[in-house]
């Protein structure tokens, strides 16, 4: 499967709000996560896994979330870079909820945008399958662009 954004939806009464993800087959997941940063603007980049598919879902505040496959990133002297185009950028926030589906072979990394942002990672890989397949590149190997935040 290549990667895909399916939408959510948001549904708001007297008694508060509701966030939901009504048309997703989590069949494949086989344990979730959430990682909230001490402060916003941190970077969590670049985690790699040849096997291993994500969800990601922000269910509190905004982040900007990319990846980019890993045939698509290329190393010269040690140092790793890519070309543009092969980067996928997404904004996802709680206020437009969207779930990203991140299929394996991708390298992956994002940014809070707003204090107290929560992001939560389903995963079709346990802990251990995981920790066999895990890359890691510093999170600027790639360059920096694809966090600055585009003014409209």
């Amino acid at each position: 499967m290549k990667a895909q954004i399916e939408p959510g939806g948001v549904f708001c009464d007297d008694r508060g709000t509701l966030r939901y993800m009504n048309e997703v087959n989590f069949e494949d997941v086989r344990r979730f996560y959430q990682v909230e940063n001490h402060e916003r603007g941190t970077i969590r980049a670049w985690h790699g896994h040849k096997h291993e598919a994500k969800y990601v879902w922000v269910t509190k505040g905004s982040a900007i979330v990319c990846h980019i496959a890993m045939e698509g990133v290329a190393f010269d002297e040690g140092k790793a870079y890519h070309h543009s185009q092969n980067m996928t950028r997404v904004v996802l926030s709680d206020k437009q909820p969207k779930l990203l589906y991140i299929p394996e072979g991708n390298y992956n990394g994002f940014k809070t945008l707003e204090e107290d942002t929560r992001v939560i990672f389903f995963s079709t890989s346990t802990l251990a399958q995981s920790a066999d397949d895990d890359i890691r590149l510093e999170h600027d190997a790639l360059g920096t662009n694809m966090w600055k935040v585009i003014p409209r």
